[in-house]
């Protein structure tokens, strides 16, 4: 698996990688988090889009685009909209969507765009981020259940033969056994499929584990809770980077 290496990050070797999601709903919250999370030292801050009170307002998302860009400086600045039907907090129409991506894209001032797989339009986003620079975080989320070992495979490597510059895949635990599955599925799409860094988490206090292990299995970043959590299983980021640094230490 071949390292990605974004200014001075580089993604998929050593420690995973700590990406810190903005959930503020307004521009004032949004600026006050971001100075906030900057003193925690992320490597990478996401801004979850879709929880934006003017999210869909293209205008004012591109200005805030160039706001947090000042704010952040040179912390990595991925640009997320996470759609509704994989766990949003905004429904849009898909062609909104695709304008909104083009939109951030084509500003520069974002370092990663996040691009869903089943958005049918992410080889054409792909080549459009490749066009201005941008790199591409492809996901999928399932918040029902864990699929098969070889359907995860099968997702990430889909995002790979598109083009992804990082896979990821989010998936949720009904048992202890389905994060034995997800952990499973990302050693062998490590050690067999993939050729570039991938993400992979089982969500909820039962994946727990597969936030703190994803040196050991595979998984290049990891994410942490800022001020709010973006997703079910996410803790703060000072007891993440603790046990991260032991995990890494004692390896």
């Amino acid at each position: 698996m071949n390292t990605l290496t974004i200014k001075n990050v580089s993604i998929g070797e050593g420690i995973p990688k700590i990406i810190i999601p903005l959930m503020g709903t307004t521009e004032k919250q949004i600026l006050q988090e971001s100075e906030a999370i900057k003193a925690l030292q992320p490597d990478i801050v996401e801004w979850r889009v879709d929880v934006y009170q003017k999210a869909e307002d293209l205008e004012a998302v591109k200005d805030m685009i160039s706001k947090l860009r000042k704010t952040l400086a040179d912390t990595l600045f991925l640009f997320t909209f996470r759609s509704h039907k994989e766990g949003g907090g905004l429904q849009v129409e898909d062609r909104y969507y695709v304008q909104l991506l083009e939109m951030a894209i084509r500003t520069k001032k974002i370092d990663l765009a996040d691009v869903e797989l089943l958005s049918g339009q992410a080889k054409a986003l792909v080549s459009c981020a490749e066009e201005n620079g941008v790199y591409v975080v492809m996901s999928n989320h399932d918040f029902r259940k864990t699929p098969a070992k070889e359907e995860i495979i099968s997702r990430l490597r889909q995002m790979q033969e598109y083009g992804a510059h990082i896979p990821k895949i989010a998936v949720m635990p009904n048992s202890a056994e389905d994060v034995l599955t997800l952990l499973d599925a990302t050693l062998t799409m490590k050690t067999k499929y993939a050729d570039r860094p991938i993400i992979t988490m089982s969500m909820a206090a039962t994946g727990l584990v597969s936030r703190l292990a994803g040196e050991v299995f595979g998984s290049a970043c990891t994410f942490g809770a800022g001020e709010e959590a973006s997703a079910p299983g996410q803790i703060p980021v000072q007891e993440l980077r603790s046990v991260l640094d032991i995990l890494h230490k004692n390896a």
